[in-house]
Parts: C-alpha cells; structure tokens; sequence
C-alpha cells in the first residue's frame, strides 16, 4: 500500500461510471477519466475508472469497492430523470448512512453557477462501512464542479471515517 510522508497509508479512491452506452464501447469514459485525473491530485490512490451500465452493475461495483476498502468511491452518471438512470437507487442499496450535505453542496453549486439542470439530479451521497460515497452527473463540467466541491469535504469525510477528531 502506498504511504505518506508520515507513514499514514494512503487512501485510495473508485470512479465508477454508470453509462450503458460507454459500456457497451460505443464512446470513451471522460467523465470518469476526468474524475480519476482529480481524485489523484487530491493525492488518493485511484486506478482507472470502472465503466458498468446503469442499475445492478453499480450496486455490484459498489459493493466490490467497499468490500476492497477503498476510502472513496464517486460514481458518474446515471442521477438523472430518465428511465436508466438507477444509479441513486443502486447507492442507497450500499450505503448505511445518508449524507445529504453533501448532494445538496454539489446540486447548490450548480445552481449558482447557472446550470438549471442540476436541480434535477438525484445524486445522494453516504457512507457504508468507513467508505464514503458519492454521486456525480455525467457530465465533464459536472465532474469539474464537484471536483471543486469535493476539494475541501473529501478530507475532512476521510479523515472522520478513519477515526479521526470533527
């Protein structure tokens, strides 16, 4: 396992894309890619993003990252309206705990920043186990606000699920 300066393990992260389109390999993951590339810099550890269809996919890609250990897993897609877009409902199947603030940050900060679609996505957010879990739109510019978002809340989550002080 990869450590830090002080000897700390160094936590490590999942991407999950829920697309059934970029499963299926008719277009490239950017979203998820995106997403690995910004994990990174907050200096987790993140393979390449796992790229699943939508629905029970997710729920199984949930459940393996937890079962690994990984610290974090944001999905990407799949928080729409449309009849796909399951993946809320695969995470609240994982999850022990809701954390709404978050889902309310990522879709508050679309809002202000004048995407009127964002009120209409669905991502939740939520621990299960010490990992935590989060839902992100599609979108790459949805990916970079909630990278910008995630910034300052995903260490501070971290470092409460590993036991330490609020």
């Amino acid at each position: 396992m990869a450590e830090v300066a002080d000897g700390a393990p160094t936590p490590s992260a999942v991407v999950v894309t829920a697309s059934d389109r970029a499963a299926a390999g008719q277009y490239d993951d950017v979203s998820g890619a995106l997403l690995v590339e910004g994990l990174r810099a907050f200096g987790l550890r993140v393979p390449d993003p796992v790229v699943v269809p939508d629905g029970m996919p997710v729920e199984r890609a949930l459940r393996a990252a937890v079962a690994d250990g990984a610290a974090l897993v944001v999905t990407t897609g799949g928080t729409g309206l449309g009849p796909r877009d399951l993946t809320p409902e695969a995470t609240l199947a994982v999850v022990d705990r809701v954390v709404p603030g978050i889902a309310e940050a990522l879709r508050a900060d679309a809002v202000r920043r004048g995407v009127t679609a964002g009120v209409l996505s669905r991502g939740v957010a939520g621990v299960a186990g010490r990992t935590l879990v989060v839902n992100v739109a599609g979108s790459t510019g949805a990916v970079r606000d909630a990278l910008e978002v995630l910034a300052d809340v995903v260490p501070h989550a971290l470092a409460q699920l590993a036991g330490g002080d609020h």
